[in-house]
This record gives structure tokens, sequence and C-alpha cells, in this order.
């Protein structure tokens, strides 16, 4: 069992009573918290916080805006923010990824992934079934809605995450991962359709669950194709989840 740490009382002591004298001394906002350490002298720092944001530039999906913030130190600063135009109101996400998982008699159960060629990349990159929410649209129905479009295959809703970042060093954009299970013996998902928009090319892989990273590092050998940061992630998982704690390849001699 650990010991706590011994506690030097005199330092204690001094450090209260400059805290004590700081505040009956110095007037604090409402957006300001204390910090100080023994060693330092009383430090006042300012929750950050967005003072204005100005658009630079505007396309058809996307916009550039400046962005003059607060630091916790009380520096304003500037940021250059990538934002959607297309963020609806009264949604709490931009779009959803969706990891839906095919189970089908006399089958592993597989991962249904999409290949596609991605222009900001300039080359075909392996993801998740995704897209973005429509106007008063539910993470769970714009979910179902693009596996059907971008796959062909119809699906339930199993569980959705909370509102996460994409990219937040960069941009706004959120997404909800949506957790789909096809039951691929139905007759609609045997042999399923895609339903596929305009200048939309999808290819659908669809990869077993329990050789889901290893499948994925097989076709990096063999094609020039980058993985979604949250495939690999997700990856990484199953490999942990599959594997006994001493049986993981890293920890194996």
């Amino acid at each position: 069992m650990e010991k706590c740490p011994s506690l030097n009382i005199q330092s204690d002591t001094s450090v209260f009573r400059s805290y004590l004298y700081y505040l009956h001394t110095v007037e604090i906002s409402p957006v300001q918290i204390l910090t100080m350490s023994s060693s330092e002298e009383p430090k006042v720092t300012t929750a950050p916080h967005i003072v204005k944001e100005e658009l630079m530039a505007a396309g058809k999906w996307v916009k550039l805006e400046k962005t003059t913030y607060v630091d916790p130190a009380g520096n304003t600063r500037t940021w250059e923010t990538v934002k959607r135009t297309t963020r609806q109101s009264n949604t709490e996400a931009d779009g959803v990824g969706i990891i839906a998982l095919l189970k089908r008699t006399l089958h592993k159960d597989c991962v249904v992934m999409v290949k596609q060629f991605r222009p900001p990349m300039g080359c075909c990159t392996l993801e998740f079934p995704a897209g973005l929410i429509d106007d008063g649209e539910t993470a769970e129905a714009a979910a179902l809605r693009e596996l059907k479009e971008e796959t062909g295959y119809k699906g339930e809703v199993v569980g959705v995450t909370p509102v996460t970042c994409l990219d937040p060093g960069l941009s706004n954009c959120t997404t909800q991962i949506v957790l789909v299970n096809i039951n691929g013996d139905e007759a609609e998902n045997i042999n399923p359709t895609q339903q596929l928009g305009d200048g939309e090319f999808v290819e659908v892989i669809l990869l077993p669950l329990d050789e889901f990273q290893t499948k994925i590092d097989d076709l990096l050998k063999k094609e020039k194709i980058v993985v979604d940061a949250k495939v690999y992630i997700f990856a990484m998982g199953m490999v942990q989840a599959f594997f006994k704690p001493r049986e993981l390849p890293v920890l194996k001699q």
C-alpha cells in the first residue's frame, strides 16, 4: 500500500496565509481563476473564451473563419478555424459514423467498411460508413439512411455515442458514432444494393471482426490507401478484446 506523502506544515501554512492575503487585496473577476504553488507568487489566469469570429472565405460545404479568443494567461490571440456550412441548428452533431456488424449464419461476424477516393488526401481511404445529419434528423435515423445508401444494408441501431470532435485543432466538426447490427440472413441483406448519389463511388469491404486489424494491415501492404484514425483505433481495441492480456502481439517475446 502506498504511503501518504508527508505535509510540510510550515510551507503549507505560508501558502495559505498568502492565499488569504491575496483574497483580501485583489479583486477577481467572475471569469478569473486563482492558481498558485508554494514556490511561485500568486497568479491569476483567465478562463479561455471566444471573443469574436470573422468570416475569411466560404464555399458550398465549408468556410474559413478567423477566431479571436483569450487564452488561459489572459492573452488575446487568433486562430484559423474551418467550419461546415451545413450544420443544422436543431441537431447535436454535424454527422454520424457507423460501426455496422454483419451477422450471418455459418459466417464470421464482419465489420462493414467503405473504400472511396478522397480528393483532399489524393488517394483512397478506408472508413466506416458515414454522412451528414439532415435537418430535423436524429443520429439514429441518419445512420440507418447513410448505411442503406452507401452499402445497401438495412440494420438496427443498438447504441449511440455522445457528440465527439474529429480534428479540434482545425475544425469544430462533430460526429456521433452509431452502433448497428445487420441480420445478414434477411432477404434484403443477402444481395444488398447501394443507393449512391451523383458523384459517389463507394466500394463496400467486409472485414472479419476477430481479424480486423490483421486484415487492415494486409490491405495497407497491397494498396495505396490511408486508414481513417477512428477505424484503426477501433481495430487496436478489438485486438485487446480478443487476446488474453499476456497474448497481445506487442507483449509476446
